[in-house]
């Protein structure tokens, strides 16, 4: 049985609540902070905001807060004089200002360990340029990208990954949403505008993979080499708009068998590569057919999903990646849960769990309810059912307890053309369009070609909707 060698661990939070990162890495800092005081560390936690568990005298014994930047933590190191540190639970930032104090010696200056990730790790995986030329060694399939300085150059490259491409502006301080090219006229028209926006005149051109499924998995790997695959993901909406923002199933509903075992074979192989020492994300897009993939992100830090997969399957991602961090092998930490096996068994799921976003565009008039690639929702229900059909209303009735199916009444009232309109779109009530269409008898192949949604879910809401008209005109779904 590994020993504990640590009496004092630093462990940085995510800071200010934004949208995207807020609630799921305090969840996972506390954890952490939890398994860490089992082993008998004494744990100084530090984050800039208060709002959050892991500042609580109760979780930590000493508490910062303070701005979370390098200097801020040179000092608590000064003063406390911890053995190591965890920065997996600061979500990017925490990961760069480990990277900060490495580099520039002053860990190693005050006999600091950095736990839970190497620093060859955070570089390989900080941009997407690192990324790229890790996935190459590892020979894993990335998005083709380039960034060009001409339009010809644009429609050259374009021409040879295929159309349709994403074009922005490169190299520019401020997030610009990508436009779809369909050909090269397109191509043609906007890249003027693109390159104005950008700081060096040029433009980043990649292939749009905004039709293929988005698919996770979560691997959890030791410093000896055990890995298993904890569990999948799979987002309803396709590439493109940002899962924070798109109904998750847990585990992934639509992959063949062959599908699922490529992709935990592809995440297990890049958290070998990059000789994980906890947790990894790697997010796929794979193509419909099952005839192509690529490697969208890698995330080798707690995050968003270490919160939703732990809390649907429970297995406790953020308390086993602290315990491999003091240097457990998977077999000698124990489940609670079971209190027999080991976190070396990978969760048997034999349910079904299913997240529904919760945005907040009703408290600000001017805000657009069109969901991209940047996240909007403030919050989210998970509910697990026997089935995909009931899990998604338990989820949906729990966003809004005004109804018990995926029926929304003011849906009711518009007109077909008015339905295919929403359907079109991609705002927050999108689902009720689908449902409203399916119900009115609208043909599923038609509805799939608008709204790019796997024809397997598309069958699950022609389920609940076979069931409401069974059960009579006098049930329409609102209490």
């Amino acid at each position: 049985m590994t020993e504990n060698k640590y009496s004092k661990i630093l462990v940085l939070g995510a800071g200010p609540v934004v949208i995207g990162s807020s609630s799921e890495y305090d969840y996972s800092a506390v954890s952490v902070c939890r398994a860490l005081k089992e082993e008998g560390i004494s744990v100084v936690s530090v984050n800039s905001n208060p709002d959050t568990i892991m500042t609580d005298k109760n979780v930590a014994d000493t508490v910062y807060i303070e701005p979370l930047n390098g200097e801020t933590v040179k000092k608590i190191i000064e003063k406390d004089i911890p053995d190591a540190i965890i920065g997996t639970t600061g979500g990017e930032a925490g990961l760069e200002i480990c990277l900060e104090l490495l580099q520039n010696g002053y860990l190693d200056e005050h006999g600091t360990k950095l736990l839970g990730i190497k620093p060859e790790t955070i570089k390989a995986i900080r941009n997407e340029q690192a990324l790229r030329d890790t996935l190459a060694n590892v020979g894993e399939p990335y998005v083709s990208a380039k960034v060009l300085p001409t339009d010809a150059e644009c429609v050259t490259f374009a021409g040879e990954i295929g159309f349709p491409v994403l074009i922005s502006p490169a190299f520019t301080p401020d997030f610009s949403e990508p436009i779809r090219c369909e050909n090269a006229d397109d191509i043609l028209s906007c890249f003027g505008s693109c390159a104005e926006r950008s700081l060096v005149n040029e433009v980043y051109v990649r292939k749009c993979v905004d039709d293929y499924k988005e698919v996770e998995f979560v691997a959890m790997r030791d410093s000896f080499g055990n890995c298993i695959s904890v569990s999948s993901t799979e987002n309803i909406d396709s590439v493109g708009i940002h899962s924070g923002d798109s109904i998750v199933v847990i585990p992934a509903q639509t992959l063949t068998d062959s599908e699922t075992v490529r992709l935990r074979r592809a995440a297990r192989k890049i958290a070998d590569y990059l000789n994980i020492e906890g947790s990894c994300n790697v997010r796929f897009a794979i193509n419909s057919d099952g005839s192509e993939y690529m490697v969208l992100a890698v995330e080798p830090q707690l995050n968003r999903t270490t919160a939703l997969v732990s809390k649907a399957t429970g297995y406790p991602i953020a308390q086993v990646s602290a315990k491999i961090a003091l240097g457990y092998k998977l077999y000698e930490i124990k489940n609670d849960i079971t209190g027999v096996t080991t976190a070396a068994n990978e969760p048997a799921i034999d349910y079904c769990a299913v997240k529904v976003p919760r945005w907040s565009f009703e408290n600000f008039d001017a805000a657009t309810r069109t969901l991209g690639g940047t996240m909007q929702a403030t919050g989210e229900a998970l509910a697990i059912g026997t089935s995909f059909e009931l899990a998604l209303m338990k989820a949906i009735r729990s966003m809004n307890p005004r109804t018990e199916s995926v029926s929304m009444p003011k849906m009711k009232q518009k007109t077909d053309n008015g339905i295919k309109e929403l359907l079109l779109g991609s705002d927050d009530e999108r689902i009720f369009a689908v449902y409203e269409a399916i119900r009115r008898g609208f043909d599923l192949a038609e509805i799939q070609s608008l709204i790019r949604i796997d024809n397997y879910y598309l069958t699950k809401l022609k389920n609940i909707a076979d069931t409401e008209t069974s059960l009579g005109n006098g049930f329409s779904g609102d209490l």
